[in-house]
């Protein structure tokens, strides 16, 4: 590493007190200055780079020196010390990073849930008419999400990097994705309901922006600002439902999961896959009446997440909750408004999350409008909506558009009803 780059290290061992740190910060200068050159260090270039940097940045008088109030210093995973110098303008960004002026600054400590602060559900992903049976046979569907989400340089999280563990404070993260997906849905009858299975993908384009530090265990850094982005293809994703109807009343229960695509890159900021894989199972209800034409769904599940080695950081459980309410206008438009639920149960874990068993929590509600017409000889279904983050915990907050435009095959014609029989007499 050059020796004028910020030497900073990751922050786990600094958790257990600040005192030793506060103390250290004014004394390891004096003992380098004083010859007492890391002695448990063997010589070579590396010490002699350390050495020869904190003896400019602490000589008075020299073009390097830095007053030692502007210091800061750090503990790496084997309890060395190394002072770091940083500029003024990202100082608030790496006190809040959690690093050792946690032990002078009253600065809050925020922490971004789940790797990156993304969860394997994205909140919103069920909607109106979620457990209604269809009409058997293929279907397609596309689904346009564009994702614009954010958090100041008060929110830390482990992100993919190149090295295990980094922390980055700060994101402003933008993704629209174009999800391709086919179901089939069985006419046979499966434990008295319908089923069906779906398989997902999506080509799209994702910018990811930091603005503090980067720290990680290996000792790599990045300061300042830095933006990654790039064209993609997520997992690719499958879903098997059973669905039961008894007039106005459906439900539905639902297995999901993911198969990573290969695309994930441990070494880029920008990732539609996750580096890992998920499943996730859950129930759901809608009520549907066709004469009112009052409308409503709901799906809850929880998500399981397996590590992610790259990042040797694991997810934690994460419970979900996905609603919708609308009215029927016509036989064939429905507005309404749609919203989630969304809550970590369980701690992040791994040697990676080095933040610590941060919990993610995200509410959010938004707008709808669903349009029914005809295809030639099929059904098609367009839909429009939008959620805002109205209060999160440990996760980026932002906003997200959905359009979804499904083609299925149409319900068959009622029968005519028979003409009654007039005898003349």
């Amino acid at each position: 590493m050059n020796a004028g780059a910020h030497l900073v290290r990751s922050d786990r061992s600094i958790r257990a007190s600040g005192f030793p740190i506060v103390a250290a910060c004014g004394g390891i200068s004096g003992a380098l200055a004083q010859g007492n050159s890391l002695p448990s260090r063997n010589d070579g270039a590396a010490k002699t780079a350390i050495t020869g940097f904190v003896a400019r940045v602490t000589t008075q008088g020299g073009a390097d020196f830095v007053r030692p109030a502007e210091r800061i210093a750090v503990f790496d995973n084997d309890g060395t010390l190394w002072e770091t110098i940083m500029e003024r303008n990202h100082r608030k960004s790496i006190v809040i990073a959690g690093l050792c002026a946690l032990a002078i600054s009253a600065a809050p400590r925020e922490a971004i849930a789940d790797a990156s602060g993304v969860s394997f559900w994205l909140p919103g992903t069920f909607g109106s008419l979620a457990a209604t049976p269809v009409t058997p046979g293929w279907s397609w569907a596309q689904i346009y999400i564009h994702l614009d989400q954010r958090a100041g340089g008060g929110a830390n999280f482990v992100t993919s990097n190149g090295i295990p563990g980094s922390v980055v404070a700060g994101l402003n993260a933008r993704a629209d994705v174009l999800v391709e997906g086919v179901t089939y849905t069985s006419p046979t009858p499966v434990l008295g309901g319908q089923a069906g299975i779906s398989l997902l993908a999506a080509p799209g384009n994702l910018g990811v922006g930091i603005n503090a530090s980067l720290t990680g265990p290996l000792g790599n850094t990045i300061s300042g600002s830095k933006f990654d982005n790039r064209m993609t293809v997520s997992d690719v994703f499958y879903q098997g439902t059973l669905k039961w109807n008894q007039g106005v009343h459906n439900e539905l229960v639902y297995v999901a999961g993911n198969i990573p695509s290969g695309t994930y890159d441990p070494n880029r900021l920008a990732n539609l896959s996750f580096g890992f894989g998920a499943v996730d199972a859950g129930v759901g209800y809608t009520y549907l009446d066709p004469k009112t034409g009052h409308e409503f769904s709901v799906v809850g599940g929880l998500t399981y997440s397996a590590p992610n080695a790259a990042l040797q950081y694991q997810n934690g459980i994460d419970a979900h909750l996905d609603w919708a309410a609308s009215q029927f206008i016509s036989k064939s438009v429905h507005v309404g408004v749609a919203g989630y639920y969304f809550q970590q149960l369980t701690a992040d874990s791994g040697p990676g999350a080095t933040l610590g068993p941060f919990k993610g929590m995200a509410v959010g509600l938004g707008p709808q409008i669903g349009f029914l017409f005809p295809v030639g000889d099929m059904q098609g279904y367009l839909n429009v909506k939008g959620y805002a983050d109205l209060e999160t915990e440990n996760r980026p907050k932002g906003w997200s558009t959905w359009v979804t435009f499904v083609l299925s095959p149409k319900a068959p014609e009622p029968p005519p009803a028979a003409k009654p029989i007039v005898r003349k007499y």
